[in-house]
């Protein structure tokens, strides 16, 4: 029985390894790796930010933006690879927002 051969990355390359998990499908996908990309960054700069109370400003923002562009990230996504680093982005993100909001929220201490 024939089956469909998989090619396996090099580990020395990371630029492979990136390409054989977030286009999988074999196609290029910049729009989608984009989203994918700006909601992991946002996700981990909110979740590291909202260990400190005084920074709520930055990981409430960055938290709101990164869950909505990770939620538009798996509206147009194509790949499973994708689809699997938008929820851990959008995980931390949303962890991110909430402990912000709950240190202070989007405008604590600055409109008053």
């Amino acid at each position: 029985m024939t089956q469909a051969v998989r090619r396996t990355p090099s580990p020395r390359n990371p630029r492979a390894l990136i390409n054989s998990v977030l286009n999988s499908d074999g196609k290029p996908h910049p729009r989608e790796n984009t989203l994918v990309a700006v909601t992991v960054v946002l996700g981990l700069l909110a979740f590291i930010s909202s260990a400190f109370d005084n920074l709520h400003l930055l990981s409430s923002w960055s938290g709101l933006v990164g869950i909505l562009t990770g939620a538009w990230g798996q509206f147009v996504s194509a790949t499973t690879g994708e689809r699997f680093l938008l929820i851990i982005g959008l995980g931390a993100a949303s962890i991110g927002f909430f402990l912000g909001m709950a240190h202070g929220g989007l405008f604590g201490g600055v409109i008053g």
